[in-house]
């Protein structure tokens, strides 16, 4: 039995020291993982996201902003019931110059 306890003993303290290096050996790990990311971040992310804002910004001054043809189909702008805030024939988020009512656009005859 004394024999089993110390082996439980001898066990218990290899996985201990075992525990403790491979702890010490993350943490060092997770410094230079820490340190890779920072540098991804400051040399790929931020520059990517420079490049996209400046290539929405370009596509955007040659868009036009004309409305669309209205074309009254009759499966769009179904009004089954009237929305419960302003006149009721208006979406909420309803934007006069790209939405258009069930009769046409706003201002246009």
């Amino acid at each position: 039995m004394a024999a089993l306890g110390r082996l439980s003993q001898v066990l218990l303290r290899s996985s201990l020291t075992q525990t403790r290096r491979q702890l010490s050996a993350t943490a060092e790990h997770g410094e230079q993982s820490a340190r890779t990311w920072k540098i991804l971040t400051f040399v790929v992310a931020l520059p990517g996201v420079g490049v996209c804002m400046l290539n929405m910004f370009l596509k955007e001054q040659h868009h036009s902003h004309e409305q669309p043809e209205f074309i009254p189909y009759t499966h769009l702008r179904i009004r089954s019931k009237r929305f419960p805030w302003g006149d009721g024939n208006k979406s909420l988020f309803h934007n006069s110059h790209v939405n258009a009512l069930p009769d046409g656009y706003e201002g246009h005859e």
